[in-house]
């Protein structure tokens, strides 16, 4: 794949797949009229950060679709590397590169909200992070729906992910908690016999249909159903937990106009200065970079009083990309080891970051801004190594 070099580009073109590889960008003129108008006004601003920051502030100030089309098209890149990365380590799945990057590229939306500029992350680099996560986990997730019966994964599901599926499905709150008390009394009175694996689970027999009404008629008993009903919720239970894990994937390769769609837009209000003057403030940008070298050092201190086998696992992981098992292979150490010590490295470079922050910046530090610093520190990681700067330290 050739990447894109102007900044018009950068922000109003999408990749299009030809079965499984990169094909070419497609260009949606409506966006490129935008973000041209808007460099018409602001030529001297030629960074692509700075402009991501820009449509970020609109997102953000306005929820403007415009805006989150102009994101969409930004980060089209960062997804694509991080997918084929993952495409490469899960050479054995049946999902392919246009896979994995149609599955990170819907949740550009999820990225913006966990994206916080004044914490000193980059857009691309902090969205690489978000994309190669989503892409682990939804794999995951689908594994566990595509080898589980319908009754195994009733079973399997937790109270939280079928509520989140069931308020997806647009179900009223009433029937929502319905399903739910249905869901509960199925899960404890439905347990699997020894002989019986839960994955693989069959159909419930009539006696235990009628045992899972009973106990849910004793808890509504205004509102009593038969076992044929219950049944029937627990289908459309199943259905919604399939669907919220394993959404269609509309592809959205396809721009949102065309060049010759007629539809000037003018996104900097000429009653107002420049959003661009805020994003830029010299202030702003100063202590943020302060930051970012202050724990940038921090870290670098503590890589450097890891051990020599932690060291190398790192370099193996970052810089040559090697997976968990060819790192283990290569260092004749099990896999699991290679993981445990991979997260330890990390919990301890987070916790470098945590008492820094408690010191320097005197921030109480809540669940939220700890996963905001996994992704500082994996993003710290990540361009440590694949720069070389830890060979002039």
């Amino acid at each position: 794949m050739h990447s894109r070099q102007t900044i018009i580009d950068k922000f109003s073109t999408f990749i299009q797949f030809d079965a499984e590889r990169f094909h070419s960008w497609v260009k949606d003129g409506r966006l490129r009229r935008s973000i041209q108008s808007c460099i018409n006004k602001n030529p001297e601003e030629t960074s692509d950060d700075v402009w991501a920051i820009y449509w970020y502030k609109r997102w953000q100030k306005e929820q403007s679709s415009v805006a989150q089309q102009h994101l969409n098209a930004f980060l089209q890149e960062p997804c694509y590397w991080s997918s084929q990365k993952l495409a490469q380590s899960f050479s054995a799945t049946q999902y392919s590169l246009a896979d994995f990057f149609q599955i990170g590229i819907t949740q550009v939306e999820r990225i913006l909200k966990g994206f916080n500029p004044s914490q000193g992350f980059v857009l691309k680099n902090y969205a690489s992070t978000i994309f190669s996560s989503v892409i682990r986990e939804t794999l995951r997730q689908r594994h566990e729906v595509d080898i589980c019966s319908t009754w195994g994964m009733l079973r399997k599901t937790s109270q939280k992910r079928l509520i989140e599926s069931l308020e997806a499905a647009g179900l009223s709150k009433e029937t929502i908690t319905n399903y739910t008390n249905a869901f509960n009394c199925y899960q404890l009175i439905y347990v699997p016999s020894q002989t019986k694996t839960s994955r693989k689970l069959a159909r419930p027999d009539e006696k235990t249909w009628n045992a899972i009404t009973k106990a849910y008629n004793m808890q509504a008993p205004s509102s009593k159903i038969n076992a044929q009903t219950l049944e029937s919720w627990m289908q459309t239970c199943a259905s919604s937990i399939r669907n919220f894990l394993y959404p269609p994937v509309t592809s959205i390769n396809a721009p949102t106009g065309s060049e010759d769609t007629y539809e000037i837009i003018d996104n900097i209000p000429s009653n107002e200065n420049s959003p661009l003057l805020e994003i830029i403030a010299e202030e702003e940008q100063q202590a943020r970079n302060s930051q970012l070298s202050e724990i940038g050092q921090v870290l670098v201190e503590a890589v450097h009083k890891l051990e020599l086998e932690a060291q190398q696992i790192l370099k193996l992981y970052y810089i040559q990309g090697l997976t968990q098992q060819q790192i283990a292979k290569k260092l004749d150490i099990p896999q699991y080891t290679v993981s445990r010590r991979l997260n330890k490295i990390r919990e301890g470079l987070l916790k470098v970051v945590f008492t820094w922050s408690k010191e320097k910046l005197h921030i109480t530090v809540t669940s939220d801004i700890l996963k905001s610093m996994n992704s500082v520190i994996e993003q710290w990681l990540q361009v440590y190594y694949s720069s070389g700067a830890y060979v002039s330290n």
